[in-house]
């Protein structure tokens, strides 16, 4: 069995039921069966027993690993299973050895490349595929944040990292437990299913508090598939209980972060001859576009998840649908490596929004932008003469989305993954009232706008017609 765990080691993460009343004296049969379990997974390499009145060894060996765990855990070393021992044994938790602070397997494994290869064989039913494929990049990322690692999704053949979410027995002599109990399991860097992870499909897979959070027990395994063990620092990725957090925003933990980049080093932007560069001046900053001038044109304008976005000159401004305010921030700083949009528009029947960015476009969910991207415009369907999509905007009840270039526009089906037949038509005649060219387009509350300059133009789609006109910046709570 050594020689096993040597090869791969296994990452359980167990979510055990709160106990009711938890006893301060003698403790129950079961209750005594389950920490020898407990300290047998976790804290023993041979495995302990449980105090028994015929064999004194047994009850040496339970006594000596039960007070690791308390020492380990920070609680009063007393040898005896008290109230607050069997609280922390209930907590959920993952199923690796504890550590100090940051920890390394054995031999300190690692992959031996700098990009790794990543396929989702199966997907789980309780989130749509994008948001899966999205999470999984999200959690990958907080590594290659911070240490000189790659991540590539691939959709056939065998991976460096293989996920999937199967339930009960799925060919790894682990087998899963149903419901409530272990979440997923993953393996350390190596050959063969190295790295490789697995997630109990069980389970009720969430993107929120509720359920099992799928970025943060992501995140965790993929720790361990990095190479990472358990810490003891209570605030850190990989300490051995299970807790939601806010996942907005979240970055790897210090703690996690030493502990990753001891093994692979530290990922630096550029290579610097200079150990202490100075930053570049800027002698020509861009001023801020502003948002109350009457003249104020717009490069894209979207919807997403309910709010509008409208994008100029390397930034955004996003107008909420809860209350009149305007927030103003540069694309970059939400999306790293995209500097400016020139036409977007929403799929919410995939919960997507795609970024087009001169001869190439993106695809984003939340704020993750998928791996494969950016893809060439050819890839969405056009003919190689069309370097620029000038706007874009998604007509929900016909699951068609209208993209102009110049002065004509596409029809593309959804559904269908492809451009309608038929066109480019032309804009002026198909779309009377609103002109010759279409800066930014979007959809709001059964409407479509068409911008063109500072000034856009009101459209209802179904009778096909101008309804008024508008300035821009009306759009920017300006007085």
């Amino acid at each position: 069995m050594e020689g096993a765990l040597a090869v791969k080691t296994v990452l359980i993460v167990v979510i055990v039921a709160l106990c009711g009343a938890v006893p301060t004296t003698s403790p129950s049969q079961e209750e005594l069966s389950k920490a020898q379990d407990y300290l047998s997974q976790f804290f023993s390499d041979v495995g302990v027993s449980a105090p028994s009145s015929v064999l004194r060894s047994s009850l040496d060996s339970f006594d000596d690993t039960l007070k690791k765990m308390q020492e380990f855990f920070g609680l009063e070393m007393t040898g005896q299973l008290d109230s607050n021992t069997l609280e922390v044994m209930a907590r959920p938790r993952c199923g690796f050895t504890d550590v100090t602070r940051y920890g390394h397997f054995n031999g300190q494994p690692k992959w031996d490349k700098t990009v790794l290869t990543y396929r989702i064989t199966d997907y789980t039913p309780d989130l749509s595929q994008s948001d899966v494929d999205a999470t999984i990049a999200k959690a990958l990322k907080i590594y290659s944040d911070v240490i000189p690692l790659d991540f590539k999704q691939i959709d056939s053949g065998t991976a460096d990292i293989m996920i999937t979410f199967r339930s009960r027995e799925h060919g790894d002599f682990a087998p899963f437990d149903g419901e409530g109990q272990v979440l997923a399991h993953a393996f350390s860097p190596g050959e063969g299913v190295g790295g490789d992870a697995h997630f109990d499909e069980d389970e009720n897979w969430t993107l929120t508090s509720a359920g099992a959070n799928l970025f943060l027990v992501a995140a965790h395994e993929f720790g361990h598939a990095m190479g990472l063990a358990h810490s003891q620092v209570q605030t850190a990725l990989m300490y051995p209980t299970y807790q939601y957090v806010n996942t907005e925003g979240y970055m790897l933990p210090d703690d996690d972060k030493q502990g990753v980049q001891a093994i692979y080093g530290i990922r630096t932007t550029s290579a610097e001859p200079d150990p202490k560069p100075q930053p570049r001046p800027d002698p020509d900053p861009e001023p801020r576009p502003n948002r109350c001038s009457r003249f104020l044109t717009f490069d894209a304008a979207t919807s997403i998840r309910g709010n509008l976005y409208f994008f100029k000159d390397g930034y955004f401004w996003t107008r909420s649908r809860s209350w009149d305010g305007i927030t103003m921030r540069r694309i970059q700083s939400v999306w790293s490596e995209i500097s400016k949009v020139d036409a977007a528009y929403e799929y919410k029947r995939s919960n997507t929004v795609i970024f087009f960015e001169g001869d190439h476009y993106w695809k984003i969910v939340g704020n993750t932008l998928l791996p494969g991207y950016p893809k060439p415009l050819t890839d969405f369907g056009f003919p190689p003469s069309v370097t620029k999509v000038d706007s874009a905007v998604h007509v929900s009840f016909t699951g068609r989305t209208l993209l102009f270039v110049s002065n004509k526009y596409w029809s593309y089906n959804e559904r269908r993954g492809r451009m309608d037949a038929g066109y480019p038509k032309v804009i002026h005649t198909e779309f009377p009232g609103i002109g010759y060219r279409v800066d930014a387009a979007f959809e709001n509350k059964g409407y479509l706008y068409f911008s063109y300059g500072s000034t856009q133009r009101e459209y209802d789609y179904n009778r096909r017609r101008a309804i008024r006109t508008l300035l821009n910046y009306k759009w920017m709570d300006c007085n």
